[in-house]
């Protein structure tokens, strides 16, 4: 596999080759799975597509998470989208961004119907108990691994510990943001006059289609206007629904674009605008909502869709996805365009140098966030070595990891 230098962000060439159908089913069967919250997700769809397919490098991994860092919405979504904008341009992101939110979509609308209806959430307990040390297990061996190619001397190993220290002690909305921009900060004053020495080789480059700008551009222009003029476009009978479906897309896609930090950190600010001002939960449902979206794989941020369904119903909940999702989708997807274009500069290479330990001390850290979460008991702590064991030296599909471990969860605390 022909790339460029380690050092200028390469693109392999076999991004070029891989099938629309493919990414989009490998998403679909990597978003049936992954439960765990943001980095879990990611480690997955690491292991799938750097590890078994190789067909990115850890490189595009990294650097998809700082930059999904620095911008709103769900950090595991914006990730993803930008690995399927990296792979096949704009139809990859769109295909990439359905896959691996169908599956949690659909099981989220069973869910949320299934609550209303009854008025109880299912006992999952025990097959979770069986989840979250093979998840832990899971992301602990993707940060080896990313460790081992990434950190390359002294400095970049104080970055990567440093990282890990603060996400494990300091709470707060903008301490993810913090670590990122502190780590490019380093990178740059640590490594500017080597990479200014060392100019990027490019032996190949992709450029997504010509039309990529009037797409993204006809797809916001036609969005907001639908939204605008929704009310005016429905007939009579229809026109309270459509008032309400029209403050549902406002009052998401404004959140999608205020909120950093990834899922568990905004809960509260989730909580304030639904519960307290808007009212359109109780704090008992609400609470309810982001269990059930614990209890789906994928992005945490599906339970808005649990919050669409109490509001207007199916469609409520269609709405409420979309414009939770999209919004800072295509924000990433601008952003990955310009990263392309300004990742050869020594100034941005020095940077990410700086950049991508951190990003791997953030890994080491969710792994401490996710164990927590797991049975204290010895059973736990010999599934979580015995999967990190067979994820590190046997080519596994992780896939089909965690729904085992989580069968076997059912067996082992049942």
């Amino acid at each position: 596999m022909n790339v460029m230098h380690h050092n200028t962000m390469a693109i392999p060439v076999k991004e070029r080759n891989m099938a629309l159908t493919h990414l989009f089913f490998q998403m679909l069967k990597i978003g049936a799975v992954s439960w765990g919250g943001f980095m879990a997700l990611i480690s997955v769809v690491q292991k799938h597509f750097v590890e078994r397919e190789k067909v990115i490098e850890d490189d595009v991994v990294l650097d998809g998470i700082a930059l999904a860092s620095m911008l709103p919405g769900p950090m595991a979504f914006n990730v993803v989208t930008f690995i399927g904008y990296r792979l096949r341009g704009l139809k990859g992101a769109f295909l990439a961004m359905a896959g691996i939110l169908l599956p949690s979509f659909v099981l989220m609308i069973v869910l949320s119907w299934g609550y209303f209806t009854y008025g109880h959430i299912p006992a999952v307990s025990s097959f979770f108990k069986g989840v979250y040390p093979a998840i832990a297990a899971i992301i602990l061996a993707v940060a080896i691994n990313m460790s081992r190619k990434n950190i390359g001397d002294v400095y970049q190993g104080l970055i990567a510990i440093t990282a890990f220290v603060l996400l494990i002690w300091v709470k707060g909305v903008f301490i993810t943001l913090m670590v990122i921009i502190g780590g490019g900060l380093l990178g740059m004053v640590i490594y500017r006059k080597k990479m200014s020495g060392s100019p990027a080789v490019i032996l190949e480059k992709r450029e997504p289609g010509r039309n990529t700008w009037a797409v993204l551009g006809g797809i916001v222009v036609t969005v907001a206007l639908l939204v605008m003029f929704l009310p005016l476009l429905c007939p009579m009978s229809l026109h309270q629904e459509c008032h309400l479906q029209q403050k549902i897309s406002m009052v998401f896609s404004g959140l999608s674009l205020s909120l950093f930090g990834g899922g568990y950190v905004v809960i509260p600010v989730l909580e304030n605008v639904f519960v307290h001002h808007l009212g359109w939960l109780t704090i008992k449902e609400f609470a309810d909502g982001i269990a059930l979206g614990q209890v789906t794989p994928g992005p945490i941020f599906i339970s808005a869709t649990f919050i669409g369904y109490k509001v207007a119903g199916f469609w409520g909940a269609v709405n409420a996805t979309l414009f939770i999702f999209l919004p800072p989708a295509l924000l990433m997807i601008l952003f990955s365009h310009f990263l392309e274009k300004v990742k050869h500069s020594p100034y941005l290479r020095a940077a990410f140098k700086g950049l991508r330990p951190a990003v791997i001390g953030m890994i080491f850290s969710a792994v401490v966030t996710i164990a927590r979460g797991a049975d204290p008991g010895w059973i736990s702590g010999v599934l979580f070595l015995l999967i990190l064991f067979v994820v590190l030296y046997y080519k596994i599909n992780v896939v089909y990891v965690i729904p085992l471990a989580g069968l076997a969860g059912l067996f082992l605390f049942g």
